[in-house]
Parts: C-alpha cells; sequence; structure tokens
C-alpha cells in the first residue's frame, strides 16, 4: 500500500490563520517535502508566524515525533497552539511533543575574572580526580607486583627482556649525545664565568657535581619520558582502540600483569644504567671542552675529579634514577589505559603522559634536593 504524500498549507478560518496537514509525516517522507516545508517557513518567519497558531490535523495519515514536532515548529510551536487531530493516538503524540519542546538558555554572559576563576576550579577538579586516579593505578601496580613475588612464575621475563632492549640499548645513543653535549656546555660555561676569579680549574668540581646530582639523571629522565614513556602510552591506546585490553580481560588476563608490569620493571632496571651512561658521557664531553679550554689532559681532569668530588654525589643521583624510571613508565601506562574510542584520543594521552611525566620528574627531583640538603648530603 502507497502511502500519501505529506501536504500543508495556510489558510483562513474566521479571521485567524490555520495550518492544515495531511498525508504521512514520518522521519521517513520528510524528504519528499523539504522545499515545501523551508518555503513554508520562509513565509511564516515574515509575519504570519504569530497568527497561525491552530493547526488541523484531521487528514493526517501516519505521524512520528519527527513529523509532529516538524508541525509544531512551523505553527509557531508555542504552548498555545491549538491542535485539531481526528485520532487520540496523534494527539497524544502531539502533546508529548509538545511537553518536550524547550526554548534554548540565552548565553550567560560573565566577566573574564569569573570565566578564569571557573576554569581555575575545573583545573584543580580534574587536577584532583587525575591525581586520585593515578594512585588508585599504581596501589593496584604494587598489589599485582607483591602477587608475583608471591608467585615468581608470574614475572613474565621475556616480556621484560624485550622491554629493556627497546628503553635501554636502543636510548643508549640519544642519550650519549646529549649528555655529551651538556657536558660540554657545562664546562665552557665554567670555564668562562670561573676565569674572571683565576678559578677555572673548578670547572672540573662543577662538570662532575652537576652531572653526578643533578643533570644526569634529570636530563636522561627527560629523555626516556619523551621516548619511552609515550611509547608505552601510544602501544597500549592503540591496543584500547583496538579492543584487545577488553579482550584480555574478557578471557581472563590481568593488563596490569600482561602489559603494564613487565613496561614498568624494565624501566626501573634501565633507568639506573642509562643514567650511569648519561654520567659518563657527561663527564666525557666536560673532559673534551677542559682539554680544549684549560689545557688539560684526559688523565688530570679524572684525576682532579676523584680527588675533589665525593662518591655521595654520585650515589644521590643513582638513588634518584630508578624512582624517576617507575613514575615515567606508571604514568605512560595509565595514560594509555584511559585511550576511549578513536586513534584522536590515543594522540592526545601520549602528549599528556608525555608532559605529565617531564612535570613529576622535576618535582621529585626538587623533593629529592630538599630530602638531601635536610639530610646534610
Amino acid at each position: 500500500m502507497v502511502e500519501p504524500d505529506p501536504t500543508l498549507r495556510y489558510v483562513e478560518r474566521g479571521g485567524a490563520s490555520v495550518l492544515e496537514v495531511g498525508g504521512t509525516w514520518t522521519v521517513f517522507s520528510m524528504g519528499r517535502l523539504r522545499t515545501a516545508i523551508d518555503k513554508a517557513r520562509r513565509s511564516t518567519d515574515g509575519g504570519n508566524r504569530a497568527a497561525a497558531n491552530r493547526v488541523d490535523a484531521t487528514q493526517l495519515h501516519r505521524l512520528d515525533t519527527a513529523g509532529a514536532l516538524e508541525i509544531l515548529q512551523l505553527a509557531g510551536g508555542g504552548p498555545d497552539t491549538e491542535v485539531q487531530t481526528a485520532e487520540e493516538r496523534h494527539a497524544e503524540l502531539f502533546k508529548v511533543v509538545r511537553d518536550n519542546m524547550c526554548v534554548p538558555p540565552k548565553p550567560r554572559h560573565v566577566d573574564w575574572i569569573t570565566h578564569w576563576l571557573e576554569e581555575l576550579g575545573r583545573d584543580l577538579i580534574g587536577l584532583g580526580k587525575q591525581t586520585a586516579a593515578l594512585s588508585a593505578f599504581i596501589g593496584e601496580i604494587v598489589v599485582v607486583f607483591l602477587g608475583a613475588c608471591v608467585q615468581p612464575r608470574r614475572f613474565r621475563v621475556g616480556a621484560i627482556v624485550r622491554q629493556m632492549l627497546e628503553v635501554w640499548i636502543k636510548a643508549l645513543l640519544i642519550v650519549g649525545v646529549l649528555t655529551f653535549l651538556i657536558g660540554v656546555v657545562i664546562a665552557y660555561q665554567g670555564v668562562q664565568q670561573l676565569r674572571q676569579f683565576g678559578a677555572e680549574t673548578f670547572t672540573v668540581e662543577a662538570v662532575g657535581i652537576g652531572m653526578f646530582r643533578e643533570l644526569g639523571v634529570l636530563l636522561t629522565a627527560i629523555i626516556v619520558a619523551g621516548r619511552s614513556g609515550s611509547a608505552f602510552t601510544a602501544q597500549i591506546g592503540t591496543m584500547q582502540v583496538n579492543q584487545e585490553v577488553d579482550a584480555m580481560r574478557t578471557i581472563g588476563l590481568n593488563p596490569i600483569e600482561w602489559l603494564v608490569l613487565p613496561r614498568i620493571l624494565a624501566l626501573v632496571l634501565a633507568m639506573p644504567l642509562l643514567a650511569f651512561w648519561g654520567n659518563m658521557t657527561g663527564l666525557l664531553g666536560g673532559a673534551v671542552a677542559c682539554t680544549i679550554y684549560l689545557d688539560f689532559t684526559f688523565v688530570q681532569f679524572f684525576d682532579r675529579l676523584r680527588d675533589t668530588v665525593g662518591i655521595w654525589h654520585f650515589y644521590t643521583g643513582m638513588i634518584k634514577s630508578p624512582v624517576f624510571g617507575f613514575i615515567i613508565a606508571a604514568i605512560g601506562c595509565f595514560e594509555g589505559l584511559q585511550v576511549r574510542g578513536s586513534a584522536e584520543s590515543v594522540g592526545q594521552l601520549t602528549t599528556r603522559s608525555v608532559v605529565e611525566s617531564i612535570f613529576c620528574v622535576i618535582v621529585l627531583d626538587a623533593v629529592f634536593s630538599i630530602i638531601f640538603l635536610l639530610a646534610n648530603v
């Protein structure tokens, strides 16, 4: 059976404008009357809209909510619009649609101070929620790790070794080059400044203490955050998008144990090795610069370094490295598990994981500095 096309027209009855509608007004028939509807809307916008407060829907054949909404909008859509129907179900549908029509709220204009305070409040609330979620995630990692310590076969040694290949061996070149250049820069700046006081030989101490205590481990952590932390987020985030993590949960595998724990253990083990490598290449860069600007030999540089720089300067930097590795890996995996729905989410959370990792590393470095200062180390 062919359904009749939707029809509409405006007529005058008793000095009032009435919208007559008939035929089939459903979501599937709207396209056949789109041109006529647009023309009718333009005509009512031109001056008849307020007068068309009655609808004659006695000739309707079929009606759904899309059609009822379109008819009420053409008639003005006000609460006092009178609708005449031939069937009770049509009248009830018009009533439901009219009761649920609402006027969009007027835009709220606020001054810039109020807007700034609102944004600040939202950011602080978001930061609190993010911190709480990350803390819960770290707690879950600790529980899984302790469970694996009780049952050592749960440690996936093969996965840990593969991850160490990625985060340690393949990172040696970039860490070595950058820390070498930083050592050259520290030595050059130290010579230029200390020469004014005739104390340029103290450049050796500046390079040694600076690399051992702060710059070696800090630069290594920043490089690892940008390289390995982002890779963790992208890898796990892609698995989230492809629903591989959900599939693991479905078959009874814990993603923390299978995806997160091997990456964290690999980075915790690799960070001290990378920090040591960064310290050595930084000292080598400082030695090269001193041989050029101070006429030192390599033997003289390292002899003075051994005599003037205590071993605790080296230890203070190495103590920080596994903590930095843990926080970088934890944030990278945490943000990867937060990915939802699309590749765009992977990119956004990868960027956020790098920013959060570097921020946390610098904050932790400041905390360690305060602790070592209080301990007089």
